[in-house]
């Protein structure tokens, strides 16, 4: 959809838009996607004081886009909100993808940045008369860590008691969204992405990084997950914009949540060994770790890593913290009848093809780091 359709103008016209927590796994996808349609100019938020471009990055899209103007980086907390007031002036869509780290069970954390930066970010869209919000929830606000979910819409209500701090806090912020749909003029819709992979996740450096893992099963073996390949997570989001600057659209998906995911959900345990065969290891044989071993033991493990190992700088693989260990042990499938209904969602790469791009993109930029080194 051209800018003439939105607004009126040359089709030529790009128009702003801010990407919130810009410099993240998905949202850096998102950045270079936005960029490359030729239809926006984008502004990138984050933390850090000044912008720190990547392997690739220097000479690449973001690279030129910065130099040229197309791209610009503004260091803005959410939590503050005269700093996201000062980068929405002039934009037409906001991306809100800023979130505090999942691993972290920290409930204070998680309400700051994920309640209260939220709040902060519906606020600033307000006052600088945003058109659409479109927020980066997670299918983790329907989970409660005990039950397993198989094909599963969104009708299903939240849980009465979350997995943990982050699916908590996701799940206020995505209540914030959805209320805020046509409030002064701002329309608004939510993405509950399935487990994303793709450049730039922990699965396939920790599956590379430490080989005990590629060792170990935990639980029974026989739970699916509904993974997600990181570019089409980032084409879901075009389409809930694509959709909601429709009158149409505006009417049928302002103010929704939608699940989106690769539509090919796979047992968890085969989706690993097959990116350790992509990164050339051989299958291993198994042990097999019982649920009602490994949940007592990751509480341990994690108190270790935090008073003991980390005094010696030891870092704590993700997958082992007592948050991750509860997505890992059951089944997690979602319905994207809904996103392919109502917002012309469908997944542009397979999982296979996914799979086989970011082992390979990852396999070259190790590569070039232990040439750097050497």
């Amino acid at each position: 959809m051209g800018s003439s359709e939105r607004h009126g103008g040359s089709e030529s016209e790009a128009r702003w838009c801010a990407v919130t927590g810009g410099r993240g796994f998905m949202a850096r996808h998102l950045v270079a996607a936005l960029l490359r349609s030729g239809e926006w100019r984008v502004r990138v938020t984050d933390l850090a004081s000044t912008v720190v471009l990547g392997p690739g990055e220097m000479e690449g899209l973001l690279g030129d886009a910065l130099r040229d103007g197309r791209a610009v980086y503004a260091s803005v907390d959410v939590c503050n909100l005269e700093q996201l007031t000062k980068a929405f002036e002039g934009v037409d869509v906001v991306f809100h993808t800023a979130a505090a780290d999942p691993s972290k069970n920290d409930l204070q954390l998680h309400h700051k940045v994920n309640v209260e930066g939220t709040k902060n970010v519906i606020d600033a869209c307000r006052i600088c008369k945003v058109k659409r919000l479109i927020h980066t929830s997670s299918c983790c606000v329907v989970f409660d860590g005990i039950h397993g979910l198989f094909d599963v819409n969104e009708s299903l209500p939240y849980p009465d008691k979350f997995s943990d701090a982050y699916a908590q806090t996701k799940a206020e912020a995505e209540k914030l969204v959805i209320k805020a749909n046509c409030t002064n003029g701002l329309l608004t819709c939510c993405l509950r992405p399935g487990a994303i992979f793709g450049l730039g996740d922990i699965v396939i450096p920790n599956l590379d990084r430490y080989a005990w893992m590629r060792r170990v099963t935990f639980g029974d073996g026989k739970n699916c997950e509904d993974f997600v390949y990181v570019e089409n997570v980032v084409h879901g989001h075009l389409c809930a914009n694509k959709t909601l600057a429709t009158i149409e659209g505006a009417r049928t998906s302002g103010g929704k949540a939608y699940f989106i995911t690769n539509m090919e959900p796979m047992n968890m345990w085969d989706f690993l060994d097959t990116v350790q065969e992509e990164l050339g290891y051989k299958r291993m044989s198994k042990i097999r770790i019982p649920t009602i071993i490994i949940k007592p033991a990751s509480y341990l493990i994690d108190w270790a890593y935090r008073v003991v190992f980390s005094h010696f700088g030891i870092s704590q693989p993700q997958v082992l913290t007592p948050t991750r260990i509860r997505y890992i042990t059951l089944n997690r499938t979602y319905s994207c009848n809904k996103a392919v209904e109502e917002l012309g969602y469908k997944p542009i790469v397979t999982l296979q093809d996914g799979l086989k791009k970011a082992v390979k993109l990852y396999i070259q930029l190790r590569n070039k780091d232990f040439s750097k080194k050497e």
